[in-house]
């Protein structure tokens, strides 16, 4: 019976230990204070692939932190950026437009957190030459931005994001391949930013793919987003799903194995 018991706890400690958690994990842009969450793969005997997450424009969220949890369980190192700051979160839908829309303004500052994040994924192990970006909404728009701004990176994937971008910037090469992936309904993209960002990828001679899901608009990873299309963002489970499976073919496809 006494070994039993410590059969029974050697199990039950296997099961603890043998599951990655979040970590929550403190960082800075000079003064102003960023919270974000790291999980490391289950095995970390060597440099593994990092995948950066840019959440949403609420900020870090259920979607973002769950991803983070499957993504270690693929065998990932994980970190959930913090861009706005503490201090800085939105209240509401209305202070979230405002926040993102002055982070789409000044890009070169949402690319300077972005930056941050990725110190503190390689930091937490991830191997600083194999990490690729994803993004939810405004997020998504981030991870365009990282391929815009020549980040060192395998790749970057947008769900549902933001594909705009000021029409007087410079256009340069992009080097960094870009998975898309968009809600064919999604009202918050007009058919001439869609095209614009089509062109831009063209010109910029990068390796895109853009792949639409039908009867899906825009959120439609999201869960807690409803599924009322009428709304113009709603969960949408077989679009979630092949996205998924989607951005899982392009990880394996350009990270180093």
């Amino acid at each position: 019976m006494k070994n039993l018991n410590y059969l029974f706890i050697a199990l039950l400690c296997y099961s603890i230990t043998s599951f990655a958690q979040l970590k929550p994990v403190k960082y800075n842009d000079g003064t102003q204070v960023l919270n974000g969450f790291s999980i490391q793969p289950k095995a970390t005997s060597q440099q593994k692939p990092g995948i950066l997450i840019l959440p949403a424009w609420m900020g870090i969220d259920t979607l973002s932190k769950d991803t983070a949890e499957n993504l270690s369980k693929l065998g990932y190192y994980a970190f959930v950026a913090d861009i706005y700051g503490e201090g800085n979160y939105p209240k509401d839908y209305s202070e979230a437009g405002q926040k993102a829309g002055y982070y789409k303004t000044n890009y070169l500052e949402y690319q300077k957190r972005i930056s941050l994040a990725l110190k503190q994924l390689i930091l937490a192990g991830a191997n600083p030459d194999n990490i690729v970006v994803i993004g939810y909404c405004f997020g998504g728009t981030g991870a365009l931005e990282s391929a815009r701004g020549h980040l060192n990176l395998r790749g970057v994937v947008s769900f549902h994001g933001g594909l705009g971008r000021d029409a007087t910037r410079t256009l340069e090469p992009i080097t960094t391949p870009v998975l898309v992936c968009h809600g064919a309904d999604d009202p918050y993209e007009s058919k001439e930013e869609v095209a614009s960002f089509q062109q831009e990828m063209k010109n910029t001679k990068a390796d895109w793919q853009m792949i639409y899901y039908a009867n899906a608009v825009h959120s439609f990873t999201n869960p807690e987003a409803g599924t009322d299309n009428s709304k113009g963002a709603a969960y949408n489970e077989k679009a979630a799903k092949r996205s998924w499976e989607h951005m899982k073919i392009f990880l394996n496809e350009v990270l180093k194995k």
